[in-house]
């Protein structure tokens, strides 16, 4: 095995649940594997667990907060330095935007896609407009200048391969059937940046105006819905860009993590197997998609 053939994968937001679980998958297949995380301290502790296994000759770690665009210029230095170049980028890092109050009613806020009565919305979860700017900042904003500043080293892979961890909940049912971001978001073929943006600004206008019923948004979590829409519709307009890659989207399914309050029906392990078989898909493989689990799924 020559240098020329080993592999190289970043996944953000790693130090636990699917991210870390992501991490290890990739490692056990053979590819050199950097673990990010917004908390270094975390992130050495999750590199301890995998020192326990026999993967750590194919791990490291390095601060990464998708937010915060030196640390993601740091990290393209880094892997530029080290490697020359990037084959996978898994876009793992993401938050709920909202407080879980209660988890008897949240599961169910979840499966009817925040289709509920305003009590048992209030019930199950706070939101606010902070929480809900900084759960725009770092599931959309944060995927976009990851991709963007690791792009030039993607670009020197022969198997350059993009995973977005998304969610069912930002597919496009999620949204009022009339409701105008989901008319910009389902036209797929005249998708761009700039309308993905316009979509998530108008929405943290209408909630700091208190007008996201009557202009038509989602409500139960409203801000990871609409995160996740974006981020689909930005995987779409990445895929197009970039023909030569692979890049697809995919709901890992409802796992048992701490952003489900350990609610969900699947383990980790069984979640992080969708976005490592997306990860290790062969080239020339269909691009642009967005799958729940290993099924293409609709937008």
């Amino acid at each position: 095995m020559g240098e020329a053939s080993e592999r190289y994968a970043v996944v953000t937001g790693a130090n636990k649940g699917i991210g870390l679980e992501i991490v290890k998958q990739l490692a056990s297949a053979g590819i050199k594997v950097v673990l990010t995380a917004r908390n270094e301290e975390r992130g050495l502790h999750a590199m301890e667990t995998i020192k326990a296994s026999a993967l750590s000759h194919l791990v490291m770690f390095h601060h990464l907060d998708v937010a915060d665009a030196t640390t993601v210029a740091s990290l393209a230095d880094f892997i530029k330095s080290k490697f020359g170049k990037l084959d996978i980028l898994v876009n793992n890092a993401g938050i709920g935007g909202a407080v879980i109050k209660d988890i008897d009613i949240f599961p169910s806020v979840l499966l009817n896609r925040g289709i509920v009565s305003e009590e048992d919305g209030t019930k199950a979860m706070t939101q606010t407009y902070e929480l809900a700017e900084e759960c725009l900042q770092i599931n959309y904003y944060g995927t976009k200048i990851t991709v963007e500043a690791l792009m030039p080293l993607l670009q020197l892979s022969d198997s350059p391969t993009i995973v977005n961890v998304s969610s069912t909940m930002g597919q496009l049912e999620s949204f009022p059937k009339e409701s105008w971001a989901r008319g910009v978001l389902s036209d797929g073929d005249n998708l761009t940046e700039e309308k993905v943006d316009e979509i998530v600004k108008k929405f943290l206008r209408d909630f700091k105006e208190g007008s996201l019923e009557s202009e038509g948004w989602p409500r139960y979590p409203g801000a990871y819905i609409v995160s996740k829409a974006a981020m689909n519709g930005y995987t779409r307009i990445l895929a197009k860009k970039h023909p030569s890659f692979c890049i697809n989207s995919v709901c890992p399914g409802y796992v048992k993590t701490d952003i489900t309050s350990n609610t969900g029906l699947l383990t980790v392990e069984e979640g992080a197997a969708s976005p490592v078989k997306l990860a290790l898909l062969p080239n020339g493989t269909p691009s642009g998609f967005f799958y729940y689990r290993t099924h293409v799924a609709s937008f």
